[in-house]
């Protein structure tokens, strides 16, 4: 109920605002991977790798100094990383301001990890927890993401 007081009242001031299901087609790559069009605000176009097996979204370093630019990124802890290949690592946890998956859900307020010398950014299960439930389907490839904003 506050959501749609918040959306009607947002609504009245030119802006408009809903919570949807959005089903997002994602991209098969190197060895059946899975990526989704995305957008980091404050940093602009990505693809993210969509990786269920990983516990937090990652970020580069590269990124990751984009959002530092732009006030988009706040420090929050170190944590022990574990790599695909067992080992562990330390890395920094950051608060970004949100993501954009497709063209249609839009998550705020994302924790990511920053791994040095990643070469790719990837969508974890923290953040697809907050668009929960969510389908993976691999034929045809999409992500159907609920509690979806669209702003």
């Amino acid at each position: 109920m506050k959501l749609i007081t918040l959306c009607l009242a947002l609504f009245f001031s030119t802006i408009t605002c809903a919570e949807t299901t959005q089903s997002i087609p994602m991209q098969i790559r190197n060895n059946h991977n899975f990526y989704v069009d995305s957008s980091i605000e404050g940093a602009g176009l990505t693809s993210l790798l969509v990786d269920t097996g990983s516990g937090y979204s990652t970020i580069t370093e590269k990124t990751l100094r984009s959002l530092q630019k732009t006030g988009k990124a706040v420090y929050l802890k170190k944590l022990k990383g574990v790599l695909a290949d067992g080992s562990v690592q330390k890395v920094s946890v950051y608060r970004i301001s949100g993501i954009n998956i497709g063209q249609n859900c839009h998550i705020r307020d994302i924790e990511v990890a920053v791994f040095p010398s990643a070469s790719r950014e990837i969508l974890g299960l923290n953040t697809l927890s907050k668009v929960a439930p969510f389908t993976f389907s691999m034929d045809p490839p999409f992500l159907s993401l609920s509690n979806c904003t669209k702003v």
